[in-house]
């Protein structure tokens, strides 16, 4: 539930620190006091958007912390576990907006992103704004609901995606038959492409051989010439530089027996005299294998010009020959299957029959639950004065299917029992529809998993003996979970546990909410405000006393 909220310079509030209580609470005050503002700040540290008109005027942010307890369930604590947020102690969510409309925000200290704000929003308070009435009437508000009441989401997008999957495999199969001569004309361009990098049978490897041997053979003569002028300066000539090397290694050798610091220096001479001495063996063993072969120049010449033709004429380097090779073989097999109708059918057919067995069992789940729900606000009606009246969840079928399903979900409701059943959007007047709306979250709510339900204002519509029994149906409610209702009727304030007054006060010129926690006889005066209007009168209190009296202890 939620335990705690601080707003810091949030439109027209300076600075407010809020502690819940569990139970049923009620905010009430004059209209434009800053009561809804309460529940827009808690909606903003739980992901909504922030724009920068929701800072108070000549201040630079606003912050909002709000502090829940964690709920016992499952799937929250897996989400926090991936999310590596430790929540043992509760859950802390922060969110600061400055003036030009920049947001940042934290989940137990840790920078979180709205996303993750709203996801974790989700399992801990469930906000009823003013027109939710008005967007049950909405064939989409009305599947939503349903789906979401019956805990069938997951499954809900399941069927979407093969739905999705279904349409474009049905798109592929009907986009080959009409460009069918094209993509002959395609797969005839590129199998005469592919099977002419087949023929040239190119690799890598074998042209960084080619090239290497190209040039060996290109400058053979040079290579023979530049080794036999080694050769001859190594062992001929007037100073040859192996018995050089070794005559020097013998005389310096005889000196380090007189003058052992000359040890080092024989040891490097007799090393350069080895090395020279292998040097030459392997100069002469390179100039005996060498060999100037015209004709084997003139076939890799032959060789790296087909391979540079192929490669110019598809606008390639040679070296990228082998990835384009592959890349058409691959486009070649793909356009192949595209392009084969007993494949494309045998996909849709697939992707059809997945999508009706997922289909087929979200009908399934829906039935029981929406029939559920029809029986149960039809029960509520008639303690709405709606006496006679019936309320009914239809699934009307759609053979072709959808991204939704097989059918449609539409509310229908017969306000008297002289009425048939018609679509809510085509009968229900405001008041008619306040109720039925009303009835319909407070039902749906106590399925919900979520510890901390939020109604504001969504009883406006109703008055007297029907208002007293909504402020039952949201007392009944407080006692699974908490519940805050923003109000304006004296009967349902009168049926909660606790209850707040929100007003406006000038401070130093400038226009503020205050917000007041009210004893019992705080909310006798209250309540009595509610009644009596601008002058309120011994009777009127005494009328709000008897009216928070009669509520249970």
């Amino acid at each position: 539930m939620l335990r705690r909220l601080s707003i810091r310079d949030f439109v027209i509030v300076d600075s407010l620190e809020l502690d819940f209580a569990a139970g049923f609470g009620a905010l009430t005050g004059e209209t434009g006091a800053g009561k809804s503002i309460l529940l827009d700040a808690l909606g903003l540290v739980m992901g909504d958007r922030a724009e920068s008109g929701v800072v108070r005027a000549a201040q630079s942010r606003a912050e909002i912390v709000a502090e829940f307890d964690v709920p016992d369930a499952p799937p929250l604590k897996a989400w926090l576990d991936e999310q590596m947020i430790d929540a043992e102690e509760g859950l802390l969510l922060r969110r600061v907006v400055d003036s030009a409309g920049r947001s940042r925000a934290w989940i137990n200290g840790t920078s979180a992103t709205l996303t993750q704000l709203r996801e974790v929003g989700e399992w801990l308070a469930d906000i009823h704004g003013q027109h939710a009435h008005h967007a049950l009437l909405r064939g989409d508000a009305q599947r939503e609901l349903i789906d979401r009441y019956a805990g069938l989401e997951t499954l809900a997008r399941d069927v979407a995606r093969a739905w999705r999957h279904w349409q474009d495999a049905r798109q592929a199969l009907a986009q080959a038959a009409a460009d069918a001569e094209g993509v002959q004309r395609e797969r005839e361009l590129l199998g005469w492409q592919v099977k002419e990098l087949d023929e040239l049978g190119f690799s890598l490897e074998e042209w960084a051989q080619l090239n290497q041997e190209h040039a060996r053979l290109s400058h053979a003569a040079g290579l023979i010439e530049g080794a036999s002028s080694a050769i001859d300066a190594l062992e001929e000539g007037e100073a040859p530089i192996v018995a050089s090397l070794e005559r020097l290694s013998v005389r310096v050798a005889e000196m380090a027996r007189i003058d052992g610091e000359l040890a080092a220096a024989q040891e490097l001479l007799n090393g350069a005299a080895i090395q020279a001495d292998e040097a030459l063996h392997a100069l002469r063993a390179y100039r005996d294998r060498i060999d100037v072969d015209p004709e084997q120049l003139t076939e890799l010449d032959a060789r790296i010009a087909a391979v540079t033709d192929v490669a110019r004429k598809h606008h390639v380097a040679p070296e990228e020959l082998a990835g384009l090779h592959q890349r058409l073989a691959t486009q070649l097999a793909d356009l192949s299957e595209a392009a084969d109708p007993d494949k494309l059918a045998a996909r849709v057919a697939e992707a059809e029959a997945a999508y009706r067995d997922l289909a087929r069992g979200l009908s399934e789940a829906r039935t029981p639950v929406a029939a559920q729900l029809g029986e149960q606000v039809t029960a509520a009606m008639q303690t709405l004065s709606m006496g006679g009246g019936a309320f009914e969840v239809t699934l009307v079928p759609e053979p072709e299917g959808s991204a939704h399903g097989d059918e449609r979900i539409e509310f229908r409701v017969a306000a008297n029992p002289s009425q048939p059943l018609r679509p809510l959007a085509k009968v229900a007047s405001g008041g008619e529809l306040s109720r039925i709306g009303l009835a319909i979250q407070v039902i749906t709510s106590r399925a919900a998993a979520t510890p901390t339900m939020i109604f504001d204002e969504v009883d406006v519509g109703i008055g007297g003996r029907v208002a007293e029994i909504v402020g039952r149906m949201l007392q009944d409610l407080g006692q699974q979970r908490q519940v805050l209702c923003v109000t304006h009727l004296p009967q349902v304030a009168a049926c909660a546990d606790w209850q707040w007054s929100i007003a406006k006060q000038q401070v130093a010129g400038e226009t503020l909410s205050r917000v007041m926690a009210l004893d019992d006889n705080g909310r006798v005066d209250e309540i009595a405000r509610m009644l009596g209007g601008v002058e309120i009168t011994e009777t009127t209190r005494r009328h709000a006393a008897e009216m928070l009296q009669r509520q249970p202890a």
